[in-house]
């Protein structure tokens, strides 16, 4: 049974909102698989992870995409880029891309990442993408060289050797940037023009809209962003509507793609909020706030980040081919391509 269920509020929100935006196909370029035996932490039923990866959610299946896809989105056909979830410091590895891999063979238009740390070698890459045929690399800031996630480079946690093997292969990298002002951080802007003119083959897709929950990030770097030909970027978990606002305008509809951060975050109930130079979640669960002048009940992550996209292809007049592309197009042509250049 789905771990999801489906109030007034929500179908509301589908039917007078969503439902004539989104397209019939989807490609949603941010997926996870994963198990929670994956962490293997000997703390771990008291650990973060344990709220945020409640029991429903434990073994997060292709099933259980397709059950929460077909709930949220009712009637649309959905292919996807999946990749493990990140557990922090204790990480079963290679159980967790063998089992991507293995729940994404099914679909012969989707793909799989592989989770890598910097410690990964070489060969160890292209065994594992041979073996497994995965699209990409999935790297992320908790792994970083450093010990340091919030303040790290991208070669702290990416290594250049890996993106060398991406570059090689054609692969993907699957960016989740670091350091508080995320692509507005001039460090992490200098990084990216360098390693994607040094590794021109690397295919790189800067998640939740390049780390930006609001618009100046964007803003600030959005014009050397347009000029980095081997870039794109996903909306996934980003709730703001002026952020992908931004970014359409900055690089073009064209390289920003549909992910939804599935599971568990966008079947959770909340939003991520930007203020100030900041953002976080909020959730019916982490606020004292007075809602008594209003229905204080709160939808999905996925719909909050749904209406930001309508209401930014609506201010930027995006077309109907231009919007089935930020669903599903764009993503298409990538995956296939990349795909077509692996080693057999």
């Amino acid at each position: 049974m789905t771990p999801v269920e489906l109030n007034d509020l929500d179908r509301r929100i589908w039917a007078e909102e969503l439902a004539d935006f989104v397209p019939a196909r989807v490609f949603d370029v941010h997926t996870h698989i994963y198990r929670f035996a994956f962490y293997t932490a000997a703390n771990k039923e008291q650990s973060s992870y344990r709220q945020f990866v409640s029991k429903p959610f434990e073994e997060a299946s292709w099933q259980l995409l397709d059950e929460c896809d077909q709930l949220l989105m009712p009637g649309r056909q959905v292919s996807r880029l999946a990749f493990p979830f990140p557990f922090a410091e204790h990480c079963d590895f290679d159980a967790s891309n063998q089992f991507v891999a293995a729940q994404t063979a099914g679909d012969s238009v989707s793909g799989s990442l592989m989770l890598v740390r910097p410690e990964m070698t070489a060969d160890q890459i292209v065994n594992a993408v041979r073996q497994y045929g995965f699209l990409g690399l999935k790297p992320y800031r908790f792994y970083s060289s450093t010990g340091d996630s919030v303040n790290c480079r991208i070669t702290d946690f990416l290594p250049e050797h890996q993106i060398e093997v991406a570059h090689e292969l054609g692969l993907l990298i699957m960016m989740h940037l670091s350091r508080a002002d995320a692509i507005g951080d001039e460090q992490n802007l200098a990084d990216l023009e360098h390693l994607t003119a040094t590794y021109p083959r690397a295919n790189w897709i800067l998640a939740h809209c390049a780390r930006s929950y609001a618009a100046w990030p964007i803003e600030r770097a959005g014009k050397r962003l347009s000029e980095l030909p081997n870039v794109w970027f996903d909306t996934s978990s980003v709730c703001e509507s002026d952020a992908i606002e931004a970014l359409v305008r900055s690089v073009g509809a064209e390289r920003v793609m549909y992910g939804s951060d599935d599971v568990p975050v966008g079947v959770l109930r909340g939003k991520y909020i930007a203020f100030g130079y900041g953002w976080a979640y909020l959730s019916p669960t982490n606020h004292q706030l007075n809602l008594t002048h209003c229905d204080p009940r709160m939808t999905f992550t996925r719909y909050e980040q749904l209406r930001a996209m309508r209401q930014a292809a609506i201010r930027t007049g995006l077309s109907e081919t231009q919007i089935a592309a930020m669903f599903c197009t764009t993503a298409t042509e990538l995956v296939t391509s990349t795909r077509a250049a692996l080693p057999s």
